[in-house]
C-alpha cells in the first residue's frame, strides 16, 4: 500500500476525490441541511475545484515534467486554500458583514456569482455561515483537505522527479 501511494496517478487521483467530494459535501449541506455558504465559503469551493482540474491533468498526462508542473500549481493554491479557510475561522467568521471582502471581490471579478449561482452566489454572512460537522467548523474541515492536497501534491513533486 505503501508503494500504491507514492505513484503520481494515485495521488492525483486522491486529489481529485477530496477536492471534487469537498465540493460535492459543501452542496448537499447547502441544499439538504440548509447550511448557507459565505464568499469565503465559496471562494474556497473555487479553489477546490481548480485543484481538482490540476489533478485530473495530472491523471490523463504522464509526463513526470508535466506532473510537476500540475502539482506545483496545486500546491500553489493548497497555499491560498489554506490562507482562505484560516481568515474565515479566525477572522471572518467574526464579522457580521462579508460584503466587500477579498473573497467577494474575487468572486465578483470572476464573474462566478453570475455563472455558476447555485455553486458560488454566497447566501449567507460569514458569522451566519459559521457552522460546524462533528463539532469541528467547516473552515477548519476545509483547512484539512487542503493540506492533504498539500501533502500529496509535495509526494508527487518528488516522485515525479524519479
Amino acid at each position: 500500500m505503501d508503494g500504491l501511494l507514492r505513484r503520481p496517478a494515485v495521488l492525483f487521483g486522491l486529489i481529485a476525490l477530496l477536492c471534487f467530494g469537498s465540493v460535492g459535501l459543501a452542496l448537499v449541506s447547502q441544499y439538504k441541511f440548509d447550511m448557507q455558504p459565505c464568499p469565503w465559503c465559496t471562494l474556497q469551493r473555487l479553489i477546490f475545484l481548480v485543484i481538482g482540474v490540476f489533478a485530473l491533468l495530472g491523471l490523463l498526462i504522464g509526463s513526470s515534467g508535466v506532473r510537476r508542473v500540475l502539482a506545483l500549481g496545486g500546491l500553489l493554491f493548497t497555499f491560498c486554500g489554506m490562507a482562505a479557510a484560516l481568515w474565515q475561522q479566525f477572522v471572518a467568521a467574526k464579522s457580521a458583514s462579508c460584503d466587500l471582502t477579498l473573497a467577494d471581490r474575487i468572486m465578483q471579478s470572476l464573474g462566478l456569482y453570475d455563472v455558476a449561482p447555485e455553486v458560488f452566489a454566497p447566501m449567507a454572512s460569514c458569522a451566519e455561515a459559521a457552522v460546524s460537522l462533528l463539532g469541528v467548523p467547516y473552515a477548519i474541515w476545509s483547512l484539512l483537505v487542503f493540506l492533504l492536497c498539500a501533502a500529496a501534491c509535495v509526494q508527487v513533486i518528488r516522485e515525479a522527479r524519479v
